[in-house]
């Protein structure tokens, strides 16, 4: 089946796809990651990255990374989401990420309707651009890729929270366990996760 993505906004100016993960969940940090793709890139599973399989983000991430001009990955932890909010952490990680490309793009696709202007470098926002610009599909791939390994490694810290499989989405297990055994160092104090009236200990 032909891959609907495509390959670039324009020709002229280098591109970089930005995206995050992470950024409804309940613990852990938002990642997001910068893409620079060369002319003729092209992989027939590489979609939004909420549209792909697990085991072929996997794969995707092994292609993407060796065959990219350049991408990075960044994260931004749950004590600064508390600090700056959400939506500004998921900024300042798609900035993160810009400083570590080893080339410098000349625009910026960035998935979403909002975007904080990084440098000098002008901007597009795409509402769904993840499944739209191969770019943009890429950086949701490996921010995705990259957060889901970082929650497996927290899962062995707090194992009942279940973040192995679900990665700290506000499941009703995720939830379930909240209510049981309160909040972790992990988790986003200011998104109000607790159950109304609850005045939980946090576990450390």
């Amino acid at each position: 089946m032909e891959n609907p993505l495509r390959s670039h906004y324009q020709e002229d100016l280098m591109e970089a796809g930005c995206d995050e993960a992470g950024r409804g969940c309940y613990a852990g940090p938002v990642f997001a990651a910068a893409v620079v793709l060369p002319s003729g890139f092209f992989h027939p599973l590489l979609n939004d990255s909420k549209q792909v399989t697990e085991p072929n983000r996997n794969e995707l991430r092994v292609f993407i990374e060796a065959n990219a001009l350049a991408w990075s990955v960044a994260r931004v932890d749950q004590d600064e989401i508390d600090r700056i909010n959400i939506l500004k952490a998921s900024f300042k990680a798609m900035h993160l990420a810009l400083d570590q490309l080893k080339l410098k793009p000349r625009l910026l696709l960035i998935d979403g309707n909002r975007f904080i202007r990084y440098r000098r470098i002008p901007h597009r926002c795409i509402i769904k651009g993840d499944s739209l610009f191969a770019s943009i599909a890429a950086a949701s791939i490996l921010a995705k890729t990259w957060r889901d390994e970082y929650m497996r490694r927290l899962h062995t810290e707090f194992p009942h929270y279940g973040w192995e499989n679900k990665k700290g989405y506000g499941t009703p297990e995720h939830r379930d366990a909240i209510e049981r055994f309160g909040l972790c160092k992990y988790h986003r104090k200011s998104f109000n996760i607790l159950p109304e009236g609850a005045e939980l200990p946090p576990l450390f």
